[in-house]
């Protein structure tokens, strides 16, 4: 499981460069070498080929997918941060009397003998479906697309973005996506020495300290 989610990320994380190729696959790389997130050090980086014979449609494909994981790792890596720091709900999280705090943090919440109760996660991913099939998309309950691969606000949410020149969006959303990208490999390690600790390879990690 680890392993494939792994890859996944590592594919979401590279889905927005290329590198510098001959022919006609040189071609049609370079129309996305000035795409939002093209930046030194790396400029073009595609090491499993995803944008190869790629026309605009496919790009933006995998920049929304990109964006939205990048989204996701960022909760969770907060999330890590503060419940490993000691805060949670308060509270029972069922009928049992088993309070929020009672159970461990990190993928142990989820996956492992000492989980929450199964029917607490059967309401997580269902929750999590209901935002992935009617809320979080770029046109949902029928609103105009959005702007940019990304851009949920559905013709509802705004937070004063139309008040930004054009300069400030790139430079928030370039901001989002770098973020993004290092919270997938920050979420990822976490996950890794978290299990690393199932086999005596406990690591003192900076701000959060050793994962147990």
């Amino acid at each position: 499981m680890f392993k494939s989610l792994a890859i996944a990320t590592l594919a979401a994380s590279a889905s927005a460069f290329a590198p510098a190729q001959t022919g006609k696959a040189s071609t049609q790389l370079a129309a996305f070498e000035n795409e939002l997130g093209v930046q030194p050090p790396l400029g073009f980086f595609d090491p499993l080929g995803l944008l190869e014979d790629a026309d605009q449609e496919r790009f933006d494909r995998l920049r929304y997918v990109e964006v939205k994981h990048g989204r996701v790792c960022q909760l969770a890596f907060l999330g890590q941060i503060v419940t490993r720091n000691g805060i949670h709900l308060s509270g029972d999280i069922d009928y049992s009397g088993d309070s929020f705090d009672s159970f461990p943090n990190g993928i142990a919440a989820v996956l492992g003998p000492d989980a929450i109760p199964q029917a607490g996660l059967l309401q997580i991913v269902a929750f999590v479906g209901f935002l992935e099939l009617f809320v979080m998309k770029d046109s949902a309950n029928g609103a105009e697309p959005g702007e940019f691969p990304g851009d949920f606000r559905n013709g509802a949410l705004d937070f004063g973005w139309d008040t930004f020149d054009e300069e400030t969006k790139l430079s928030k959303r370039g901001i989002e996506l770098n973020n993004g990208r290092a919270a997938m490999m920050g979420i990822l390690g976490l996950m890794v020495h978290e299990k690393l600790g199932e086999i005596d390879m406990v690591a003192d990690l900076p701000i959060i300290g050793a994962l147990q």
